[in-house]
């Protein structure tokens, strides 16, 4: 299974359907969540035998919101909630949505294998490369840390329509969107992974599954939180010990689109099968209630968001289902 699409911001499903086919869910959103999205469809596009054709683009979670609240998509993949502006602007156009939570995601920071000098990081030390008043002031690594080189410091990272970009300037700066702009920004990770990849002193960051589909080109750097370096995986997601950079993701579906019989199965098919397929992706899979709970919250026609629109930093499984729960 092709997980990553490398160079493209339109990858599309690729399996064939007849000409004759009509049915066609249109999705579109975050590159983080793309690798479940593509996987669950291409699995579904296989049970339904070319009947229905899923399209999954990559245009950022910001992105992807633009083109869900006009009513250009049936889905939209989302590595944050919804914001405030976007759900007004959704509401202006009459879209209505199920906000559904498909897995958790690992945030992971990267450096080159050839870096020698890094065995963690701490949230001061992200702040102070990544903060707007660094930008053109700190442009070595010793600048960071006095013990390290006297290198050039290159950095990668999400775009601005990046939902990744949203949740790690709010985590590591303190806002949403505050963020030095002298970076190479791309909304395809793929981008990225090459960039670090080939240059010794770069650092950049995105979501687990692109670390782990690269990761023999690349070095995950270990976050202190305050209680100590801890690295990225799947049991420091599930253990709550990898802090500030573990996060939920989720897919927005158009209650409008659900509506259609191919878009609704769709949707319940991926209620159905997000577990083990989020796992062969690596990231971090629900306890099993929770897409119980989510495929309910669908049928039953709960729609709207349990996040009022905020930034939300640092949240557990365990308090993503209470609010669940209660919705």
């Amino acid at each position: 299974m092709a997980l990553l699409v490398g160079g493209s911001l339109a990858a599309i499903s690729s399996l064939a359907v007849p000409e004759t086919a009509a049915q066609i869910v249109q999705i579109d959103g975050s590159s983080t969540v793309f690798p479940v999205t593509e996987a669950v469809a291409e699995e579904f596009q296989k049970a339904k035998r070319g009947k229905v054709k899923v399209t999954v683009g990559i245009s950022g979670t910001g992105g992807g919101f633009k083109k869900f609240c006009r009513g250009e998509t049936d889905i939209s993949d989302a590595s944050r909630p919804i914001l405030k502006q976007e759900m007004e602007t959704c509401k202006g156009t009459g879209v209505q949505y199920y906000e559904l939570p498909v897995a958790f995601d690992a945030l992971t920071v990267m450096v080159n294998p050839k870096n020698d000098w890094i065995s963690s990081l701490t949230v001061a030390d992200l702040k102070k490369i990544w903060e707007p008043g660094a930008q053109a002031k700190v442009t070595h690594w010793n600048q960071v840390r006095p013990t390290w080189p006297n290198a050039p410091l290159k950095l990668f990272g999400p775009g601005a329509d990046s939902g990744t970009f949203d949740y790690f300037t709010e985590a590591i700066v303190g806002k949403a969107k505050a963020s030095r702009g002298d970076f190479t920004a791309s909304e395809d990770d793929n981008v990225l992974v090459q960039g670090i990849a080939n240059d010794k002193n770069a650092l950049g960051y995105f979501g687990f599954a692109y670390y782990i589909e690269n990761q023999k080109k690349l070095k995950a750097v270990p976050i202190d939180g305050g209680k100590g370096p801890v690295a990225p995986s799947p049991k420091t997601v599930e253990d709550g010990t990898y802090q500030p950079l573990s996060r939920p993701i989720f897919i927005y579906v158009s209650k409008k689109a659900a509506g259609k019989p191919e878009v609704k199965e769709f949707v319940e098919f991926y209620m159905q099968n997000a577990a083990k397929l989020v796992k062969q992706v690596k990231y971090v899979a629900l306890p099993a209630n929770a897409y119980t709970l989510g495929l309910e919250h669908f049928q039953k026609g709960k729609i709207g968001t349990v996040f009022d629109g905020e930034a939300q930093v640092g949240i557990k499984i365990e308090e993503l289902l209470k609010r669940e729960g209660k919705f």
